[in-house]
């Protein structure tokens, strides 16, 4: 098995993973990860492990690439649950009653939202990503575990912020206690971006310019993964409790579905985190 580390996490080319092996180490039972674009089952442009079903590829085979991840990571493919993700900063706690939704039809995931939270075992959550940025949460006290999907748009709504404060009135987490993870995503040095989206940027962090670089053609480079971190160092996560990776999905498109590289025609990643029974 080849692997190596990416900050906290592992990335196996052999399971076809990235594994954020610091937090799966410290804390037995854990399983939580990011799938990359390879070792599944579908056709180009989505070749081949399309975690996706709303991007036009073969049902059969995003559900068989859903099975083969949760085999691999030792989890029931039933308990896998997801969402209707829409660009917003809506999140959700699931409980039991919601385990398995959405994991082989779109119809009956949970609908318009991009965060889900659960204290409960024996439930895997999963969110979709060809350049979003995933973000990941955990309260080692309670046990409460958390993904957001976090695209611009969920960026500027502070997704991260609604996701420490759903902790805090859920599970009576702490947010100088909380870990965060923040996974591969479009990065700084890739995607470029119009003074639209920037006034909406200077609205979302006190230190928002510390992820934006000016570009001489009155464009700008913007650094969700670096944004997303200010809001939640704002928020009151202890910077040195927030791991992340610097692999960029547009430069890796080796490892990564990039949407923008792509030019929209791609398959999607799997994050995913969840407690064995």
């Amino acid at each position: 098995m080849e692997e190596r580390n990416v900050a906290s996490f592992v990335l196996s080319e052999s399971t076809h993973t990235l594994i954020l092996d610091t937090w799966e180490q410290q804390f037995p039972g854990l399983v939580a990860g990011f799938t990359l674009r390879t070792g599944g089952q579908s056709d180009a442009p989505f070749a081949s492990q399309n975690m996706g079903l709303h991007v036009g590829d073969d049902p059969q085979r995003v559900t068989e690439n859903r099975r083969l991840l949760c085999e691999r990571i030792n989890m029931p493919f039933d308990v896998w649950t997801c969402a209707d993700q829409v660009h917003g900063k809506n999140v959700q706690q699931i409980t039991r009653h919601h385990a398995g939704a959405g994991k082989d039809r779109l119809d009956d995931c949970i609908q318009a939202t991009d965060g889900l939270h659960t204290e409960e075992h024996g439930i895997l959550l999963a969110s979709f990503y060809a350049d979003c940025v995933p973000l990941y949460f955990f309260d080692p006290k309670s046990g409460a575990i958390g993904l957001a999907h976090a695209g611009w748009k969920g960026t500027v709504a502070r997704i991260a912020k609604e996701m420490i404060e759903a902790f805090a009135k859920r599970y009576d987490s702490k947010a100088e206690e909380l870990l965060v993870a923040i996974g591969p995503a479009i990065g700084g040095c890739c995607y470029e971006v119009d003074d639209r989206i920037i006034d909406q940027v200077k609205q979302t962090a006190l230190s928002w310019m510390e992820s934006v670089t000016p570009l001489a053609s009155g464009k700008y480079l913007l650094d969700l993964p670096k944004l997303n971190r200010l809001v939640m160092t704002e928020c009151g996560v202890p910077e040195e409790h927030i791991v992340s990776t610097d692999l960029c999905t547009s430069c890796h498109t080796d490892l990564f579905f990039s949407h923008r590289k792509e030019g929209g025609k791609t398959g999607r990643m799997a994050s995913f985190i969840g407690w064995r029974k």
